[in-house]
């Protein structure tokens, strides 16, 4: 039996994760994790407590905001660091795997709160069209180890 590499199964892990969320537009996850272990999940989508939005507007999501953006939607990456945070948590010194790679508003989260590594899937830039992933550039600027994924994904029955 060949045993996989952790990047493989948190990266998988992320993927699948990625298929809970609501938001109509783009299906992220991302995990957590520190020492080989995980710490927090997250997806993005609206805040707990408020619309899902491929429920409540089926058609073109949530409303946007003053720039085009989601006006409900909290990135995968921030659910996963506020879910630890809130359950007392230490994201110092963790790594997070990601779908996609972080914006530059996640970006300052993660270097903020000690998150040392980000391994990501698919890039944001190519997502949205935009000339250079703001968010890596950042995070690689200022010491944070931010990659994209290299290892081969096995377990994951549909990309989105």
């Amino acid at each position: 039996m060949i045993r996989p590499a952790f990047d493989d199964i948190y990266m998988e892990l992320a993927v699948n994760l990625a298929k809970r969320s609501h938001c109509i537009k783009r299906h992220v996850g991302a995990v957590l994790t520190k020492d080989t272990r995980i710490i927090s999940i997250g997806y993005n989508g609206p805040p707990s407590g408020t619309h899902n939005c491929d429920e409540e507007w089926v058609e073109n999501g949530c409303p946007r905001d003053s720039k085009g953006g989601c006006s409900l939607a909290i990135h995968a990456e921030q659910n996963a660091i506020l879910y630890a945070v809130k359950n007392k948590t230490s994201v110092d010194g963790a790594t997070l795997y990601v779908t996609l790679s972080p914006c530059l508003s996640c970006a300052r989260i993660i270097f903020s709160m000690g998150i040392i590594r980000v391994i990501y899937f698919n890039s944001y830039a190519e997502h949205k069209g935009i000339a250079s992933d703001e968010g890596v550039e950042f995070l690689n600027r200022f010491g944070v180890t931010c990659e994209r994924y290299k290892g081969t994904l096995t377990n994951v029955t549909h990309m989105i």
